[in-house]
């Protein structure tokens, strides 16, 4: 999701980037959600709950290959 860059993200651009269907990371976001992590403001729309964690994580993960 932080290679998709800031704001919101949808569900089917991050399941694309992981070479997935949608219902295969569904379960994966609804864990996110409930640990608040992520929020989604409309459906299939997903940001994260922190401000600046994309920069976080690109610079803890920086060779994250889906």
């Amino acid at each position: 999701m932080a290679e998709l860059g800031s704001g919101f993200v949808r569900s089917g651009d991050i399941a694309h980037l992981l070479k997935k269907e949608v219902q295969n990371v569904a379960p994966t976001r609804a864990t996110l959600i409930a640990k608040g992590m992520l929020y989604s403001p409309s459906h299939g729309d997903n940001a994260f709950t922190v401000p600046l964690f994309q920069e976080y994580m690109k610079r803890v993960m920086p060779n994250f290959e889906s």
